[in-house]
């Protein structure tokens, strides 16, 4: 079986013993719609990343929720014991600070974007409008 690589390759060019001429192998391209962006790089990092931010801001929404509601159900089953009534109300708080946090990282981006004179929550409008002095 004679099986040669690309490294093992020779291109006889000029007529030399190892070849001077360049071989010409094609475009390489990855696989799946990033296998070659061409102009639509841009595009497609701005929707993967708004995808990501929608799905972890989606998955925070529903940790909220889902600490509230334990927190509810804790505080309704503790029964006058202090230190449930304590975990239930500490788990509520969590839960609110956590979202409180959430929503005010987007505020805090928007306005370092505004104050830097870049629109952070667009990236491709960043990407395409970035130059290099």
């Amino acid at each position: 079986m004679n099986i040669k690589y690309l490294a093992q390759v020779t291109d006889p060019g000029d007529g030399g013993a190892g070849g001077s001429g360049t071989i010409n192998i094609g475009k390489i391209t990855g696989q799946g719609i990033l296998g070659d962006p061409g102009a639509n790089a841009p595009t497609l990092f701005e929707n993967f990343l708004s995808g990501a931010l929608g799905i972890l801001t989606i998955i925070a929404g529903i940790w909220f929720v889902f600490l509230v509601f334990t927190g509810a159900i804790g505080i309704i089953s503790s029964g006058g014991e202090k230190g449930a009534y304590e975990n239930a109300r500490n788990r509520i708080s969590t839960g609110v600070i956590g979202i409180v946090v959430v929503i005010a990282a987007i505020f805090v981006v928007d306005l370092v974007g505004t104050l830097l004179g870049v629109n952070l929550l667009n990236p491709a409008e960043f990407i395409t409008s970035f130059t290099l002095n």
